[in-house]
């Protein structure tokens, strides 16, 4: 394949997410008093075998209990060792768990759905322990955030209170398919290499620039590996019944549980944090649990509350936060009788101001959402275009404009970055806003609708919202695709007719950030976001199972008929 550039650097660093969470204070020894079990082989209710090592923090009694359960250690890595400090100095019992075909718990290994039942029953066997007072509480980052949830469905009586960092809700539109368009990058290298074996591994292959690899559905056999559940994602790209046990926000009724919500704003989970969030608050089982969520939502990538720096651009030291207090708050609340935590349910980082700030609701209710039209001069303005107006870009799938910051795991391309490297290529097309002349803020969901025809008969569309500064660093806010075949929705592909002008409805999940006097905003469109993305071919054929291509021709239209526009909740202040 053609290259524009490379943007990255080759890391085989683990994609193990817990930095947000690494209790850099207890890296001392363990309380006198505290007594370790290591290895306890906890049986499921098939009869297979957990590996579990369980903490306690004095001779006798009973006590509440902090559950991790985990796939990227078997719990001894100082991290890990650090949460059961940070739980026997404080009077919890610690649980440390295995998930099934990890590390040393027997059975195969297959993430997500056996999730649910695994933790439903260690969630019995800790309430049946002598130590135990009968009261769980987990916590965790990504797949240890996943587990949480999963684990809630069963409504098991013993888990009382769940704080969830960076957690996927909706298995298809966050961690698979965002916008109806496979998440490659971070499916590919999570999905084949870290989660594909036993262990936590490494192999040598270039997961950035070495999965040009077409079929889609012989990618991992190219690269040495059989993974059967990286198979099976490529084998639903719709929404069905394979994904359907794995859309949490769906199941809000189903869940009784009280939440610590983590969130960031370059996490590449954003929208189904604030989708759990909010249809937990809506739909819960109980009155305790709609009232019990909390959301805090920071400037983080996925590797959460680690920098003040993020990308290219640095969000001051009101960035990181102090996470322990927070969880000792949290749980000593649910499973302590404790002080009801501080705060308002909602606490958000205000980026370009730099600050948190409390809300009670989401979306705010004194948004003013406002549209900003493209028009054909390049220009972004709440004024809609009149007469008729387009632009074109051809879309060649052997050159995808290449992934530059975002929403996405890999941490050597996530986050804000300044987006110059880019500004030579042809199919992206720009519109920008004149500077604004006072403060102004965007903080809620952002949407694009973008009117196109294409001479294919499937393609995708891309935004990307972008805030440019009086010194000219243009760096990326957010983003959002929709491929065309799942414009109607992700349950059912329908085709589009060459030639034929259809609306595109592109998320682009949400943000917030506090635009200075002289910035300017700007929306980038065009088709292709790779390697996070996986290239649409653009022919129609069943995706996974082809290598051809072909180059779409994409026209937008900027017309009174069709007034393509970019949707920005603004806060009045």
């Amino acid at each position: 394949m053609k290259r524009y550039l490379f943007i990255g650097v080759l890391s085989f660093m683990s994609l193990s997410t817990a930095s947000g969470q690494s209790f850099v204070g207890y890296d001392g020894d363990f309380p006198e008093s505290a007594r370790a079990y290591y290895h306890q082989m906890v049986p499921m209710r098939d009869g297979v075998r957990l590996a579990t090592d369980v903490y306690l923090p004095a001779e006798g009694g009973s006590y509440p209990t902090l559950l991790v359960r985990d796939i990227y250690s078997n719990g001894s890595t100082s991290v890990r060792l650090r949460y059961a400090k940070f739980a026997t100095a404080n009077g919890y019992a610690f649980v440390f768990q295995s998930s099934r075909g990890r590390y040393d718990s027997e059975g195969e290994w297959y993430p997500y759905f056996n999730e649910i039942d695994d933790g439903d029953d260690t969630l019995t066997w800790i309430a049946d322990q002598p130590w135990s007072n009968g009261k769980t509480g987990m916590f965790g980052t990504s797949y240890l955030a996943s587990v949480q949830w999963l684990a809630a469905i069963n409504g098991n009586p013993a888990l009382v209170a769940i704080a969830p960092a960076m957690s996927p809700g909706n298995y298809y539109r966050d961690v698979a398919y965002p916008g109806g368009a496979f998440s490659l990058l971070s499916r590919a290298r999570w999905g084949i290499s870290l989660a594909g074996s036993r262990t936590n591994m490494s192999f040598p292959v270039d997961w950035i620039g070495g999965i040009d690899h077409l079929p889609l559905e012989t990618l991992a056999e190219s690269v040495g590996f059989n993974v059967p559940h990286f198979q099976d994602w490529l084998a639903h790209p719709s929404y069905d019944e394979y994904w359907t046990p794995l859309n949490l926000e769906a199941r809000a009724t189903e869940m009784s549980i009280p939440a610590l919500n983590f969130g960031g704003w370059y996490d590449v989970f954003l929208r189904s944090t604030i989708g759990s969030y909010k249809t937990m608050t809506e739909q819960a089982a109980s009155a305790t649990a709609r009232n019990g969520q909390r959301l805090v939502i920071g400037p983080w990538p996925h590797g959460w509350n680690a920098s003040q720096k993020v990308g290219d651009v640095d969000f001051g030291e009101n960035a990181l936060i102090k996470v322990e207090p927070m969880l000792l708050e949290w749980f000593d609340y649910w499973m302590k009788d404790g002080p009801e935590p501080q705060g308002a349910s909602i606490r958000l980082f205000i980026m370009g101001e730099n600050v948190w700030r409390d809300e009670q609701e989401w979306p705010l209710a004194r948004t003013k959402y406002r549209p900003m039209y493209l028009h054909a001069d390049g220009s972004l303005t709440e004024t809609a275009p009149a007469g008729a107006g387009s632009l074109n870009y051809a879309y060649d799938p052997m050159d995808p404009v290449p992934t530059l910051g975002g929403n996405i795991m890999e941490p050597t391309l996530r986050g804000p970055y300044d987006q110059s490297p880019l500004d030579d290529r042809e199919d992206v097309l720009r519109f920008v806003s004149a500077p604004f002349e006072e403060a102004a803020e965007i903080t809620g969901p952002v949407s694009a609708e973008i009117y196109a025809t294409t001479d294919s008969r499937d393609t995708d569309f891309m935004a990307k919202l972008i805030v440019v500064k009086p010194d000219g660093l243009a760096f990326n806010l957010v983003d959002g695709v929709i491929r065309a075949r799942y414009r109607e929705g992700f349950d059912e592909e329908k085709f589009i007719e060459p030639g034929k002008t259809y609306k595109y409805t592109i998320d682009l999940w949400a943000t917030s950030y506090l635009l200075s006097p002289g910035d300017r905003l700007r929306l980038d469109v065009t088709s292709s976001n790779y390697p996070r993305l996986a290239r649409n071919l653009n022919t129609g054929a069943p995706f996974a199972q082809t290598s051809e291509m072909k180059v779409a021709n994409q026209t937008i239209h900027l017309s009174e008929e069709y007034p393509s526009k970019l949707i920005l909740p603004f806060i009045p202040r």
